[in-house]
């Protein structure tokens, strides 16, 4: 199996310390987020691979040569400010862990997500196109694989409307994002992708493919694995891959999470983690019926 380090939250800069602990144990226990009855036990000698994605990687460069396993790096950096996303280091200071990074873990298994893009008045798309040159000009060398999605209508993005400000993207705004962003990638000896969106902007230069392919995951791991089913509806063609996060746990607090949709939950779950715990948030119960998980 593939272990996601995560998409439900933040792990990497909130709860290294527990991931490591974990790592050294030997085992990880994941609650059913539909039945918090079940919990399913990953025995880390089971996992071909891990996937960490974060925003901020600083807190487990310094574990990484202890991991033994193939590992991939999705580092997401957006230009955003402290309106849409919190506790996030400056990006300068990003922009040098994603390189120290890339010299760990090379080049080819690095990825860095500008992700999401929505414009607003403040984010319009000349600072999009500055950002991303910008992006593209400091990391030079040491990415050549960006991934692009637009904003999607999750609940929190509702939610977050007033505070978004977001307007509905034109074929002009599509054309001058994907005419610009293309440049930027290609002139920084880069490749930018889009991964199953209704726009994929191929006919400005962006690739059409997966955030992990069955490829690429063959050639980590010399395994064949099967389509993520739980974005079959999306119709996705990543590899599936088995999340050890939990919902609402995340202190970016990103106005268009669609992980964290309840803040005050966010605070409660923070205060219930044990870094010494099994579980990342909460201990086990007597009643917990745990299974182990094989693939």
């Amino acid at each position: 199996m593939i272990l996601y380090v995560s998409g439900r939250t933040d792990i990497v800069a909130f709860y290294s310390n527990w991931f490591m602990n974990r790592y050294r144990e030997g085992f990880v226990d994941v609650r059913n987020p539909f039945n918090h009855q079940l919990v399913s036990r990953i025995k880390f000698e089971n996992v071909d691979a891990i996937l960490f994605c974060t925003k901020n990687p600083i807190p487990i460069l310094n574990y990484l040569k202890e991991i033994d396993k193939p590992i991939l790096f999705h580092v997401t950096l957006t230009p955003y400010k402290t309106d849409i996303e919190h506790n996030v280091p400056p990006k300068t200071k990003i922009i040098e862990a994603i390189k120290e990074l890339s010299n760990i873990v090379g080049i080819d298994n690095l990825y860095v997500r500008y992700d999401p893009i929505f414009l607003s008045d403040k984010y319009n798309i000349e600072y999009h196109k500055k950002a991303f040159e910008k992006m593209c000009s400091l990391l030079d060398g040491y990415v050549k694989q960006i991934i692009v999605s637009f904003l999607d209508d999750y609940k929190n993005v509702r939610k977050n409307k007033d505070i978004l400000n977001y307007k509905e993207l034109t074929e002009n705004d599509y054309r001058e994002i994907g005419k610009s962003f293309s440049e930027s990638a290609k002139k920084h000896g880069m490749t930018v992708q889009t991964c199953f969106e209704d726009r994929n902007l191929s006919e400005y230069g962006f690739k059409i493919g997966e955030c992990i392919s069955h490829e690429l995951a063959f050639k980590l791991t010399g395994k064949k694995y099967k389509n993520w089913t739980a974005r079959k509806e999306k119709k996705c063609n990543c590899v599936e891959l088995v999340d050890i996060g939990v919902y609402n746990s995340c202190k970016h607090f990103c106005k268009y999470c669609y992980a964290n949709y309840d803040e005050k939950a966010v605070n409660n779950n923070f205060g219930n983690h044990n870094p010494n715990s099994s579980l990342l948030i909460g201990e086990l119960k007597s009643n917990d019926i745990i299974k182990e998980r094989i693939g």
